[in-house]
Order: C-alpha cells, then sequence, then structure tokens
C-alpha cells in the first residue's frame, strides 16, 4: 500500500514539459486578448480582424465561410502569426460563430487540416509575387 502512494505522489508532482518557445504563447496571448475586444455583427468580422492581426504583429491571409469546417461557426479569418527565428510563422483560424456576435480562436486541427495546407500553400504563393 505504501509504494503505491508513493507512486501517485511521484506522478502528480511531476513539472509540465517546457514549452518549445514561449515568445509563442505570449503572442497567442496578446491575439486572444485583443480579440476579446469583437462587440460587432458579421459585417465587421473580416475588417476587425484586418486590424487585430496588424496590431499583434501577425498578418491576415483570407476569410471565408466555414461550410461545415468547424462546428458552430459562420465563417473562419485565416491568419498568420508573426515569424519567429528560422521557425515557420503559425497558422491559425478566428472563427465567428454562428449567432455572428461571438469570436474564438482555433488551432488547425484533423477537420482543418486541408484549409492549414491551402493557408500554407497561399503564404507561399504570396512569398514569391
Amino acid at each position: 500500500m505504501v509504494a503505491s502512494q508513493a507512486a501517485v505522489a511521484t506522478a502528480t508532482h511531476a513539472a509540465p514539459p517546457p514549452p518549445a518557445d514561449a515568445r509563442i504563447p505570449m503572442a497567442l496571448l496578446e491575439l486572444e486578448l485583443s480579440l476579446d475586444g469583437f462587440s460587432g455583427s458579421k459585417d465587421d468580422f473580416t475588417a476587425f480582424i484586418r486590424t487585430v492581426a496588424d496590431n499583434v504583429g501577425g498578418e491576415f491571409l483570407f476569410a471565408l465561410p466555414a461550410s461545415g469546417l468547424v462546428d458552430d461557426c459562420l465563417s473562419i479569418a485565416v491568419l498568420r502569426l508573426g515569424e519567429t527565428e528560422g521557425d515557420a510563422s503559425p497558422i491559425l483560424f478566428v472563427c465567428l460563430e454562428e449567432e455572428g456576435s461571438t469570436i474564438r480562436l482555433e488551432h488547425p486541427g484533423e477537420n482543418t487540416q486541408d484549409l492549414k495546407s491551402f493557408a500554407e500553400s497561399f503564404v507561399g504563393v504570396l512569398e514569391r509575387m
């Protein structure tokens, strides 16, 4: 019985792994705090996201109807967060929820992998121009 209690104590005190790059979480935090300021409607969505992207050093790539790619989402704005030293810029999605007045940040996942690949290709085309 004592051995299992020691194992539990050891497991509960394990430190979380350090983040790979501390700058990315700070940039994400700044982005999320900026997105909290949305008080518009679906007509204001794209202009607001463009402004936020500029303010946090990111880049607005494009916006499109969600078309079922993300649950409870009317429209998706695709952003690229500012580059970090030698690392690729992360692609992020800002979703306008179906009621049209709330937005949230989404990271690419299984359902949006094709959209992420398209966004990365889009960035490649822009960089060649």
